[in-house]
């Protein structure tokens, strides 16, 4: 190869090594970041009145920084605040547990799965036998508000009433499910499923089974039925089969005690679950909708006949209804799962390994406040009840077997 040649080679390596390192400079090099600039402030307007200021709730607090010099900000209302720690939990039970419910000397009452027998746990923590009576396998136990008779179900569909104090024990039909007592324990509501729709009815009937009335058919919407009497005696259901106003909304329709159809409450999802307030004036409930990635949310409306569908609103909090429980008609407790992959609202399976954070909820102002507990804690909350006492929280844990108690803040 002569001179010139390699002359021109080299100068060729050059040039496309320079051209190589401009076009890696100009087109994949990473430039150099601006300055950050402080976002602006907006505030979120509630639409129609229907929610609370936004407030994140759940994971862990951020510790915030406290300038020499100046003073620490009050929480704003609606957003979460955390007391002091309250101390671990404390296990009463480690056998696995059904139906826990409290009961009127400050403590609980359930069914023990090992041994299949009824016990109560007092105020002081002991537990005493509430029967000799052994009942295998039961699946569901409704208690009744005395907390002297309860109902009990069956894998295999059978139910049976028991009497904690006569001792007495029905057989009731194996085709009535999703038992519900009146709030002084006098009657019962319940589905009567038969074979063919049109013997489908929402019944009411005393707890052993007699004195039997048809209240409402249901035909082919019974599992669109919820069935719950509210404690002021004036609802005994609800049915999801109100007219579909979009994909994400649906008219709910209250039903009375003598088969009234009371106005519609409309809620803002799917997958309702609620749960009353002790008076039942309010009803809080969890929908799931495309807005909110299809995770649960809780709502508050109001629930007398005369009020149902006003006072709605958002509390902007991502969990489940059956993982709250009232204290009074202002205060709610609920388990609040630390994080939750979108579309937990149609698998809440998806959840059931999440830890959850304890909040005590003001439905009135929205203000959330964590009740802290150890680092070293961690529940995923399954059921909580609250002593009529008020002195402790009792809740059921996914993961792990038993009942626990901490004092309520």
């Amino acid at each position: 190869m002569d001179k010139k040649r390699l002359i021109f080679l080299a100068v060729f390596v050059v040039m496309a090594i320079i051209l190589g390192y401009a076009l890696y400079r100009v087109f994949f090099a990473k430039k150099a970041a601006p300055p950050l600039l402080a976002p602006p402030i907006t505030t979120k307007v509630p639409s129609r009145g229907d929610q609370f200021p936004e407030a994140p709730v759940g994971g862990r607090p951020t510790a915030g920084v406290t300038r020499p010099g100046l003073p620490q900000a009050a929480v704003a209302p609606g957003q979460a605040s955390v007391t002091p720690p309250t101390g671990a939990p404390v296990r009463l039970i480690d056998n696995a547990v059904v139906g826990v419910a409290a009961n009127r000397q400050g403590g609980v009452q359930f069914y023990n799965g090992q041994d299949g027998r009824f016990y109560r746990i007092g105020a002081d923590g002991r537990a005493e036998l509430m029967s000799d009576e052994v009942f295998y396998n039961v699946q569901k136990v409704n208690w009744s508000p005395t907390n002297k008779e309860t109902i009990l179900e069956y894998p295999d569909g059978s139910n049976i009433y028991y009497n904690f104090e006569t001792k007495k024990q029905v057989t009731l039909p194996q085709h009535w499910q999703d038992f519900s007592f009146a709030p002084q324990g006098e009657q019962i509501e319940a589905k009567s499923i038969g074979f063919s729709p049109e013997n489908r009815w929402l019944i009411a009937a005393n707890p052993d089974g007699s004195e039997v009335k048809t209240i409402e058919p249901l035909g082919n919407n019974a599992d669109r039925v919820i069935v719950d009497w509210s404690p002021n005696k004036q609802i005994i259901a609800l049915s999801r089969t109100g007219d579909g106003i979009s994909v994400d909304r649906q008219l709910v329709l209250p039903i009375g005690t003598n088969g009234e159809n009371f106005r519609g409450i409309t809620v803002e999802g799917r997958g309702l679950q609620t749960e009353w307030s002790p008076e039942g004036k309010k009803l809080l409930y969890s929908v799931y909708s495309g807005r909110n990635d299809f995770k649960p949310e809780l709502w508050i409306d109001n629930a007398e006949p005369d009020t149902l569908g006003t006072g709605r609103k958002l509390l902007n909090v991502n969990t489940w209804a059956d993982k709250c429980a009232f204290a009074d008609e202002r205060f709610v407790y609920c388990g609040v799962p630390e994080k939750l992959r979108t579309g937990a609202g149609f698998a809440p399976q998806t959840a059931d390994q999440t830890p959850d954070r304890l909040y005590k909820i003001d439905i009135q102002t929205g203000a959330k406040t964590e009740i802290s507990l150890p680092d070293s804690e961690t529940h995923v909350i399954n059921t909580i009840t609250i002593a009529p006492d008020g002195k402790y929280l009792y809740f059921t844990d996914k993961t792990r077997q038993g009942v626990f108690r901490v004092p309520k803040p």
